[in-house]
């Protein structure tokens, strides 16, 4: 049985729909603190946790909302993040490839 020209058109808006939806689904899931690339820079979800030892340099008051690579409303609770594809970070949080946004 052939495709009509109507059934082509609804099946590829709702296949495009479906793919847009999947995609926002994806950016969604927060990143874990088991994550590999977490643990790789050390990444946590309170900048208060931040082992200061390994990170004495860390500017104060730094978090992922305020930093550059951040993707998210600064007034937001979690955003995207360029580092973490696909995921997302706590504004609260904060990682060693932190990088100061200009304003």
């Amino acid at each position: 049985m052939a495709l009509t020209r109507r059934q082509f058109i609804v099946g590829s808006a709702v296949g495009s729909c479906t793919l847009a939806l999947n995609g926002n689904v994806q950016a969604q899931v927060m990143v874990s603190p088991n994550d590999y690339q977490a643990k790789a820079l050390d990444y946590v979800s309170d900048n208060r946790k931040v082992d200061m030892n390994r990170h004495p340099t860390k500017p104060k008051g730094s978090n992922c909302a305020n930093c550059a690579l951040y993707q998210g409303s600064s007034n937001s609770v979690a955003g995207g993040c360029v580092v973490f594809k696909g995921k997302q970070v706590a504004s609260n949080g904060w990682c060693s490839a932190y990088s100061k946004k200009s304003r």
